[in-house]
């Protein structure tokens, strides 16, 4: 009978249960995720696999680790995207980085924002020579694509920029 009590108002009937502590907790109580709020990561820690948490573990594991991720996907709506063909406005930029790559996406969008989160983990503003591919899966009777993308993690400057207009094949 005591473990359908919630352990934050000590209502009756919890149905729910933290994923880290195994306390039983009200909806109403309960700190509940996506399963998909960490996706970027390439490797999720284990503390964050959990959807629900009541609201102690929350403030003390989950809280900073999302405000951080969250910060570092608006970052990346920020970074800058150089295609590999814009060779002459990125000539000028460092490559310090190995290249990234990123496999299995739904669209080409997600390949970019995946990349650019990357390079905003390791600490750059800028992602180079960015090439992106699909390939068409067929699944019974329709077709949908899977996308992958490679490129380079940079830092950009302004002392790095290109001046002239005239040679920009897309700019940013």
């Amino acid at each position: 009978m005591n473990a359908s009590i919630c352990v934050s108002c000590l209502k009756p009937k919890a149905a729910l249960t933290c994923g880290l502590c195994e306390s039983t907790i009200c909806k109403y109580c309960a700190h509940i995720i996506e399963d998909d709020t960490f996706s970027y990561l390439p490797v999720v820690p284990q503390h964050l696999l959990h959807t629900t948490y009541c609201h102690q573990c929350f403030d003390n594991t989950v809280a900073a680790d999302l405000e951080s991720y969250n910060q570092m996907m608006e970052q990346a709506k920020d970074v800058a995207i150089f295609g590999k063909n814009q060779g002459k406005e990125t000539r000028l930029i460092e490559r310090l980085q190995d290249p990234t790559r990123v496999t299995d996406c739904a669209d080409e969008k997600e390949v970019i924002m995946r990349l650019a989160f990357l390079a905003v983990k390791a600490g750059c503003n800028t992602v180079v020579d960015v090439d992106t591919k699909y390939e068409k899966v067929k699944n019974g009777s329709y077709t949908t694509m899977k996308w992958q993308g490679s490129g380079v993690a940079a830092h950009f400057s302004q002392n790095n920029a290109v001046r002239d207009r005239s040679i920009w094949h897309q700019p940013n």
